[in-house]
């Protein structure tokens, strides 16, 4: 089971994210998480989503359910596709989609991106990092994420921020 503590700028409490992915065959898994915010002592969310890979394309599409403590249930699709820019794929420029319907599939929220990703493998003893840019294309802001080993570090140009750190 993967899990991680998450803080953000819209947060007043720190959350606690948790995943596991099941074997579905092999190139297909189901994925559920879901969040607890230790402020209020109650899930945030809750999702389960089958995501389906496709290697040879570097391309993964995923189907799902997501019930969030003050929405009612939502349906999600979302996708991801990546380019690499040199041949050893340590930099990368991915297209990444996601939209979300209502349980009525009236009301949608629609948000896509586009960005380069650098991989530095051992930039020191012991220390992978990644370098990420991107731009929204739905809200039109450019952001930026710093990852070292288990500490990722989000921030955009409108001052939001998040930092997470995985267990």
């Amino acid at each position: 089971m993967e899990t991680s503590l998450r803080y953000a700028t819209n947060s007043r409490s720190l959350k606690i994210l948790a995943k596991e992915k099941f074997p579905v065959n092999s190139k297909t898994r189901l994925q559920l998480h879901g969040e607890l915010d230790t402020g209020a002592g109650v899930p945030s969310y809750l999702c389960a989503m089958i995501r389906h890979l496709f290697p040879k394309a570097s391309t993964s599409l995923g189907v799902g359910l997501h019930y969030d403590k003050r929405e009612k249930l939502r349906c999600l699709v979302r996708g991801k596709k990546k380019f690499p820019v040199v041949t050893d794929e340590f930099v990368t420029f991915n297209i990444k989609g996601r939209c979300d319907f209502d349980q009525d599939f009236v009301q949608r929220n629609a948000k896509g991106a586009a960005e380069f990703d650098w991989n530095i493998w051992k930039f020191q003893k012991d220390q992978d990092l990644r370098l990420r840019v991107g731009y929204e294309m739905f809200e039109k802001i450019p952001y930026m994420q710093i990852r070292e080993n288990n500490w990722t570090f989000n921030t955009n140009l409108k001052g939001k921020w998040n930092v997470r750190f995985d267990l």
